[in-house]
């Protein structure tokens, strides 16, 4: 007859513990369970545009007919200078750019609530599906770039904007906007776990929030005493560094633009210490 192997001899392949670190990231853990991270990102490209007529052309839409809308209203209309920068250029960049900061930070902010009916039922590092609505995040900026590189690319052929060096900071500052997004959509989750009302407060705020960065306008027509208040908002420096990247005109310092890292940063390890405390209990108050 075969034995039974003994406490001793087994080796567990999965051991769950209830008092783990504040700042463990569980890294070795999400790598391990990279085929899940996959399969969530899948499900968030694929269930946005389930059962639409257009599908992922809407990708394509939404940014252009945003921007198209910012030219008549903001260009035309309100005569709001773009410093000599191809309007559907200037708008484009800062859309673009926005875009992917404001799904990043909306849809990790309600996690917990949307995936409460799976954290319930079985066990995998809670931080994968935060990571994988900053990577499927990253698929949708990546085609929308792809959109602002065509008409950039038109502009560029007509000599109507004179990018430089730092359109190498391209990566970097995309990798900013995703940390800072992460690091605050972690947040605010775990706080909504207790307080629902935030969720209404964050969609007003983001929409404040982005009137408060230069997306619609130059950081050059901010009068002197109020300019410091929109350099204060970290996108502030990202989206400006952005932009100066591409076209030349732009409010580019490196001071600034280490402020947005490192507030970035901040936020990351702040949002890691209460994800990790509120994923433990959560389900006692989603």
């Amino acid at each position: 007859m075969r034995s039974t192997p003994t406490t001793q001899q087994q080796e567990w392949t999965e051991i769950i513990s209830p008092q783990t670190s504040l700042f463990d990231l569980k890294l070795k853990e999400v790598w391990r369970y990279r085929d899940l991270l996959l399969m969530f990102v899948k499900r968030d490209f694929v269930s946005n545009y389930k059962q639409t007529i257009l599908g992922p052309i809407w990708f394509f839409l939404q940014p252009l007919l945003t921007t198209l809308i910012f030219v008549i209203v903001f260009g035309r209309i309100a005569k709001i200078p773009t410093n000599g920068v191809p309007m559907m250029v200037f708008y484009l960049a800062g859309i673009t750019m926005w875009n992917y900061f404001s799904e990043c930070l909306n849809k990790t902010a309600t996690v917990f609530k949307d995936n409460a009916n799976i954290f319930g039922k079985v066990y995998f590092p809670r931080l994968v599906m935060p990571l994988s609505i900053v990577i499927s995040n990253l698929v949708r900026f990546g085609i929308q770039f792809f959109l602002f590189l065509v008409v950039w690319g038109w502009y560029l052929w007509k000599g109507q904007v004179h990018p430089n060096i730092f359109i190498l900071l391209t990566p970097v500052l995309v990798m900013l906007m995703a940390v800072m997004g992460l690091g605050a959509g972690m947040i605010i989750s775990s706080l909504t776990t207790k307080y629902r009302d935030l969720v209404f407060l964050l969609t007003f705020g983001v929409q404040l929030m982005m009137y408060a960065t230069p997306i619609i306008y130059p950081l050059s027509t901010i009068p002197a005493k109020y300019k410091i208040f929109v350099q204060a908002n970290p996108v502030t420096a990202i989206v400006e560094s952005f932009r100066y990247g591409f076209t030349g005109d732009g409010a580019f310092s490196w001071g600034w633009l280490l402020y947005s890292a490192g507030f970035s940063l901040v936020l990351l390890v702040i949002g890691t210490v209460i994800f990790n405390r509120v994923e433990k209990k959560f389900m006692d108050t989603v």
